[in-house]
């Protein structure tokens, strides 16, 4: 392989060789390139998606940090009662799953 890359550009139709962007109409041509900026933009979401759940929990977890012991007694009960009922739910889908598989 000569490592020579023509691309065609999409939008003007003038062809490339070994470039990123289109040499006339400056159109990103690199199908590498556009994976790369894919892959940057995939990951800078899931950054701001955690940054978002560090700066905004839920209300449990705001209650159980309050300064008011009243408040925080109150946060404890509802986290409590949420892992609870989360811990019931996932012991019957067990069961159901063992039952249906016989």
């Amino acid at each position: 392989m000569s490592g020579k890359r023509i691309i065609k550009c999409p939008n003007c139709g003038v062809f490339n060789t070994n470039r990123d962007y289109c040499e006339n109409c400056n159109t990103l041509i690199s199908h590498q390139k556009k994976r790369e900026i894919k892959e940057a933009k995939i990951k800078q979401t899931r950054i701001e998606a955690a940054v978002y759940e560090l700066e905004n929990p839920n209300l449990a977890e705001r209650l159980k940090k309050h300064p008011f012991f009243l408040y925080r007694i109150i946060g404890w009960i509802l986290y409590s009662s949420i892992m609870i009922v989360s811990a019931i739910g996932a012991g019957l889908a067990w069961f159901i799953t063992m039952v249906a598989a016989g």
